[in-house]
């Protein structure tokens, strides 16, 4: 008898374990009309007990993850550490079509951004799409490599 008590308590966790894996899925395929995406960046990480910077090449990849529908950028900037625009990639808004990426790179030797750089993407679309897929990737000697992905920050109506 005491097991069939339980059985209820069973019954509502499971169902609160699916509805938050279905949301989750759901989460994963949202079309969007746009996005303003923040993607962290790092031009040198420190290394060592003396915090001996490292410097790294900074690789800004936006993809088009829409199989049917272009998308245009409208701004791609980068930011130091203390939040300060330090270049603007784009003069006018460039056209993404489906499946096509583009990327900007930060040359090793400039370390303008700090170990808190950032980029801002904008981007937005006629239809609702797919959202970009926005990374950083940074690579420097020896072999040492980060990436990190972005994130929307707000999205379009």
């Amino acid at each position: 008898m005491k097991k069939l008590r339980c059985l209820p308590t069973l019954l509502l966790f499971c169902c609160l374990l699916f509805s938050l894996m279905d949301a989750q899925a759901t989460r994963a395929t949202d079309l969007s009309q746009g996005q303003t995406i923040y993607v962290p960046a790092y031009s040198h990480i420190y290394v060592g007990n003396r915090e001996q910077p490292f410097l790294l090449t900074i690789t800004l990849s936006i993809r088009n993850t829409d199989a049917r529908y272009p998308v245009t950028i409208t701004t791609a900037d980068y930011y130091d550490t203390k939040g300060k625009r330090i270049r603007k990639y784009l003069e006018k808004p460039v056209s993404l079509g489906p499946w096509e990426s583009i990327r900007y790179v930060v040359p090793q030797k400039d370390k303008s951004g700090g170990s808190g750089a950032n980029f801002v993407v904008e981007w937005n679309s006629e239809k609702a799409v797919n959202p970009l897929l926005v990374e950083t990737i940074m690579v420097g000697p020896e072999g040492i490599s980060l990436i990190s992905r972005g994130q929307a920050i707000s999205v379009a109506k």
